[in-house]
């Protein structure tokens, strides 16, 4: 790609992701959707500390603040880090291989290219997935006001972890039987699916109560 995706206006990147291009796809979206909801945990906390009712819970916003900061940080990385695992697959796929030996190098190289496609939305549901928490913690305490927020917050995350499954799911198959990755992404989406239907809608009962 020649520009960052994150570089680009909001237009440009729905209009990139509307295109027959295969990237970006999917799993810059997911990791998109967790930065948006990290930023929403991090606008509530803004328009909650310092408020005399939110008094008793001054230090758990301030660890919830820094931790969402991070989290945004590393998912809007992710948007592009994603599409670059992506991109480099495709080109590895495009590889030339008439002889042994390009036939070799082209297998290196996707295989290289397959793991980072595989680990980059690994780390997009990781990452949603403590957005996720943050959003529950913060439902309980943060501004009223404000408290649609973090319900959106919470769907976002949960949709951004449901992506990244979907997108290491797809590309895992590819991964060789004997590499550490596959057993561990297994294992690792499984435990970042489990339970999360309850999580989504605790976060949402929770958002439902404040509401009224």
């Amino acid at each position: 790609m020649d520009t960052r995706l994150t570089e680009i206006s909001v237009r440009e990147l729905v209009a990139r992701l509307a295109s027959g291009a295969p990237v970006p796809g999917g799993g810059s979206a997911s990791a998109l959707a967790g930065a948006l909801a990290a930023a929403l945990v991090h606008m509530v906390v803004e328009l909650t500390a310092g408020r005399s009712e939110a008094s008793e819970h001054e230090a758990a916003l301030a660890d919830i603040r820094v931790a969402a900061a991070s989290l945004r940080s590393e998912l809007t990385r992710l948007v592009d880090a994603d599409a670059a695992a992506y991109a480099s697959v495709i080109a590895a796929r495009r590889l030339p291989r008439g002889s042994d030996l390009e036939r070799d190098a082209r297998r290196v190289q996707l295989e290289a290219a397959i793991r980072e496609a595989t680990r980059a939305p690994l780390a997009t549901a990781r990452s949603a997935s403590d957005v996720l928490e943050l959003a529950e913690r913060l439902a309980p305490i943060g501004n009223r006001n404000a408290i649609s927020d973090v319900g959106v917050a919470a769907l976002l995350a949960a949709a951004a972890i449901r992506g990244a499954v979907l997108n290491v799911r797809i590309n895992l198959p590819y991964v060789a039987n004997d590499e550490e990755l596959r057993g561990e992404a297994d294992a690792e989406i499984a435990g970042l699916s489990g339970g999360l239907e309850e999580r989504e809608r605790s976060a949402r009962d929770a958002v439902a109560g404040r509401l009224g």
